[in-house]
């Protein structure tokens, strides 16, 4: 059996860019395993219209690497529309053009294995051993990149999973809201999302649309230059040096830099509220419930009675619906086939793992066998961590670390903003002179 360098779990878009990444670099051996048949992209999200929110030359290489032939122009030009693509002029890309791009790099890039789950991983005192459907592969290193599981609130536990669904699964159950009364839990992108869709009467007839978010408002994503900042290497760098303690409390007052709505979409959902009320165009009506935190659930005969406390006066309110989606984001979890491998892993402040600044899980195995975990230390990290913006220099910094020598240059400019003023700064990896 033949010694792999490296072994990647999940083909999702983090670890199809490490592969696009290492498909560059001569002479390292490597398999990217995926129990799926084909490459999917938060297939049951992809509603019409949805957009974009990062710029599409936060691709999976561009920003390290921008003449490989993974680049999303590069895919533009093969498609032949490139010239199309620049005079329709898009404010945001939309999300399916994104994805295809997605789809057309796993379907052409060697060393992909698709329809072959991982089931248990374990190290053998020399190696790693990882056991799939289709056999054993030994390997030096791993790349873990599967995403994360939905979260699902305690009070929504003991619901029918046939009334209460997370967005994650929100194509394949729109048929089943013919009717019916919807509340949405979850004030982020991708309730925005879905509130938009249903209101304007694309959900098969739903009848009406509950919004409730315990965020004081609807609020959009924070995307002015100056936050922009905070999704740049020279602050990453920065961040995942800091104490534990003060990366919490920064991550609580960074929220709406990643976790905010689109202003287009918190603008159409207001205009499709103002067309029903005033102008009698649609059907669906809308509520907008912000400051509303949901404690309980019961199931009422055939709806549901949703308790939630009111963050402006703290009184309790009741609302019914006929069903819940649950846009209440993901959670950090030990995937089952790490367990054997659980006891050795140290466990970090975003979960399962303790991750350093070269996205290597801590844990107590030789120092040349390397854990990458890629989309599980938002915490440890910072805010890009889970985004699409920094993946590419993410998986160019985990080339370097496997490599064990700078195959990608990483060095960067001075930050135009100070972080750390009249000193020094890290940038990619490398000391260099703030500007005073």
């Amino acid at each position: 059996m033949d010694k792999l360098d490296l072994v990647g779990i999940g083909i999702g878009p983090f670890n199809l860019s490490l592969a696009a990444q290492l498909d560059s670099v001569r002479d390292v051996n490597s398999a990217f395993l995926e129990k799926k048949t084909e490459f999917a992209w938060h297939p049951d999200m992809m509603l019409p219209g949805v957009e974009l929110q990062t710029s599409f030359l936060k691709d999976l290489v561009t920003l390290t690497n921008p003449t490989s032939k993974w680049s999303f122009l590069a895919y533009m030009v093969r498609q032949k529309r490139m010239l199309d693509f620049m005079n329709a002029d898009f404010a945001a890309v939309p999300r399916r053009e994104f994805a295809a791009y997605l789809k057309w790099v796993s379907a052409h890039l060697d060393g992909l294995v698709f329809n072959n789950a991982v089931r248990e991983v374990e190290f053998d005192g020399n190696d790693f051993r990882v056991h799939s459907d289709n056999g054993t592969y030994v390997t030096r290193n791993l790349a873990v990149g599967i995403g994360k599981p939905a979260f699902v609130p305690g009070w929504a536990r003991h619901l029918p999973v046939e009334k209460c669904f997370h967005t994650s699964q929100t194509k394949s159950r729109l048929p089943d809201l013919r009717g019916k009364r919807v509340a949405v839990i979850g004030g982020g992108q991708s309730g925005a999302e879905l509130v938009e869709y249903l209101l304007g009467g694309n959900g098969d007839g739903v009848e009406e649309v509950l919004w409730l978010s315990r965020r004081d408002n609807f609020e959009p994503l924070d995307d002015t230059p100056f936050v922009n900042e905070y999704f740049t290497p020279g602050y990453a760098d920065i961040f995942a040096s800091l104490p534990n303690g003060r990366k919490q409390e920064l991550m609580s007052r960074q929220k709406l830099a990643s976790d905010g709505a689109s202003l287009s979409t918190l603008k159409s959902i207001y205009q499709l509220i103002y067309r029903q009320r005033y102008l009698e165009e649609g059907d669906v009506i809308g509520r907008l419930l912000p400051q509303r935190e949901v404690f309980q659930v019961q199931s009422e005969g055939k709806d549901f009675r949703i308790a939630a406390r009111n963050g402006l006066n703290q009184d309790v309110e009741f609302f019914h619906a006929d069903a819940l989606i649950l846009a209440t984001g993901y959670e950090t979890a030990l995937p089952e086939f790490m367990l054997p491998l659980q006891p050795r892993l140290e466990e970090g402040a975003s979960g399962a793992y303790h991750l350093d600044a070269d996205f290597r899980a801590s844990w107590n195995g030789p120092a040349d066998r390397n854990i990458f975990v890629q989309n599980a230390g938002r915490i440890d990290l910072g805010i890009f961590e889970p985004q699409l913006s920094l993946m590419a220099w993410r998986s160019a910094k985990i080339v370097n670390a496997l490599l064990r020598h700078d195959v990608f240059d990483l060095d960067q400019n001075p930050p135009i903003v100070d972080w750390v003023a009249n000193g020094t700064q890290v940038a990619g990896g490398t000391v260099v002179q703030a500007w005073g």
